[in-house]
């Protein structure tokens, strides 16, 4: 599994999933806002399954 996501595209998928996953714990938004969970795993990990199959990459790095 190589890394498709690069670092600014990390960052911003770690803060709009903990945003959402706050929101949706806080009562904010409703049950969706749990959607949050996948961009912050796929930021933490590095790997977007769509991304790879689109043949995307924004990791400039070869990992």
């Amino acid at each position: 599994m190589t890394k498709n996501v690069g670092g600014i595209d990390r960052t911003l998928r770690i803060v709009i999933g903990l945003a959402l996953v706050a929101a949706a714990a806080t009562g904010t938004v409703g049950l969706w806002g749990y959607i949050g969970v996948v961009p912050l795993l796929t930021g933490l990990v590095g790997w977007c399954p769509p991304y790879a199959m689109l043949g995307f990459n924004t990791c400039k790095t070869k990992a």
